[in-house]
């Protein structure tokens, strides 16, 4: 089916709103779409028969289509941030810490996804600077957790690039392998694998 039939077939299903939506509900509908279709697929014709809108809705909110992405990134980025590392406060162990982070990770699919679609836009420039911050923040965490347990600072560095090469590297494998998800039974046993390996005992 071609992406304007896809589109299509969104507007049928999607029943005419009344209420007034918000630019959060505009951007969590573009994440939506940069996961099924990538970061290109974001514009504004196609989002408004998704939400069942006119275009007017958009232009409350929004200037331009890239204001919309530009939002979209944030959003990811944000609740990405608090849904994983906020989550992880509470983990006093850094071990602990560093295993709860990989479980947490490994299930978070939607968050891949959308993730791999920015990788594959990562010349974009409304992606790629997010790609860097989302990339600093999440290398200076696992630098942070590894000196925790011990290590010291050089050999923490090259753990926490170790890890972060080892979760990007199987998202671009997937991506250039066209693979589907991994049998549930094998890819907890690679978590699990994977977690021993890289978490200092």
């Amino acid at each position: 089916m071609t992406s304007s039939a896809l589109d299509e077939a969104a507007s049928a299903a999607a029943p005419e709103r009344t209420g007034r939506l918000s630019a959060d509900d505009w951007a969590q509908a573009a994440l939506d779409l940069i996961a099924e279709q990538g970061v290109a697929a974001v514009a504004v014709e196609p989002l408004a028969r998704r939400l069942g809108v006119t275009k007017g809705s958009f232009y409350w909110h929004f200037p331009s289509r890239d204001a919309l992405l530009q939002s979209a990134l944030e959003r990811w980025e944000h609740v990405e941030q608090e849904a994983v590392f906020g989550a992880l406060e509470r983990v006093p162990d850094p071990r602990e810490r560093l295993a709860a982070l990989f479980q947490m990770v490994a299930h978070e699919y939607q968050s891949h996804v959308i993730y791999s679609a920015l990788l594959k836009a990562q010349d974009h420039p409304a992606v790629q600077p997010v790609i860097e911050r989302v990339s600093k923040r999440r290398l200076d965490y696992l630098t942070a957790s590894f000196r925790q347990t011990g290590l010291g600072r050089e050999d923490a560095q090259h753990r926490a690039r170790l890890t972060y090469a080892a979760y990007v590297g199987f998202l671009q494998l997937n991506l250039q392998l066209q693979q589907a998800r991994m049998p549930q039974e094998e890819f907890e046993a690679y978590v699990e694998h994977l977690t021993k390996t890289l978490v200092p005992v």
